[in-house]
């Protein structure tokens, strides 16, 4: 049991709904479109470059990886057929901004079990408008009592956040997929956290930073939070 704990924040984003995977397919379909150019390996690395370059300027999401892709057409590219790559890059991000909200097994069921007991906190990070949509999409608003949408989550973020709830670091609990996002910058202001890997993680996610302690609990499963809590 992990003891002490007032307050629960979830990710959302590959925690509590699939999302990972539909940035993935938008990815491979942009690496077919420049596929006579450049080898998808090629594209995908190149890609990834402009998205962070640009990461400090777009933030995350859909809208920003739309605008990277953009990029990325106009340098690999030739010119008469960059247009269409671009036209075909808005269709497919207009897709993925409208996808339904697809609610992890098991979400609901721990919702609704820590809710009778705990502050639940939704803490995700990413678009405004995007992450609105599918948290009023999501159907599971009403379980929390606090919704924060982040454009980053560093550590001040965590901090800024927990001192707007008016709880100590080390009575609040995070759960989420990302060790860089959800779990590190929680950990080091004192906080709890539980990680739980998602089958799907973009590569700058996975990153990890060794200066940071990682006692934390990994589970398979969200339901096995209900045996810690």
């Amino acid at each position: 049991m992990i003891d002490g704990i007032k307050v629960v924040a979830f990710d959302a984003d590959d925690t509590l709904w699939e999302n990972e995977a539909y940035f993935q397919e938008f990815e491979a379909n942009f690496c077919k479109m420049v596929g006579c150019y450049v080898t998808s390996e090629q594209a995908s690395a190149e890609l990834l470059r402009t998205e962070m370059r640009n990461l400090h300027l777009y933030g995350y999401g859909a809208k920003g990886m739309m605008l990277c892709m953009i990029e990325t057409v106009c340098k690999v590219a030739k010119e008469e057929s960059g247009l269409m790559a671009v036209q075909e890059i808005l269709k497919l991000g207009h897709e993925l901004l409208q996808i339904p909200v697809e609610i992890l097994p098991g979400v609901e069921t721990v919702l609704s079990a820590l809710t009778k007991k705990y502050q639940l906190v939704l803490a995700t990070k990413g678009d405004l408008l995007d992450q609105e949509r599918k948290i009023r999409k999501s159907g599971i608003q009403h379980y929390f009592d606090r919704i924060e949408v982040m454009s980053d989550k560093t550590l001040t973020d965590y901090q800024k956040m927990i001192d707007g709830i008016g709880c100590k670091p080390q009575e609040f609990l995070m759960i989420g997929n990302s060790i860089k996002s959800d779990i590190e910058p929680v950990l080091a202001i004192g906080g709890h956290a539980v990680h739980i890997p998602h089958h799907i993680t973009w590569q700058y996610e996975t990153q990890i930073d060794d200066s940071v302690s990682h006692d934390f609990f990994r589970l398979e499963k969200i339901e096995e939070v209900l045996n810690y809590l």
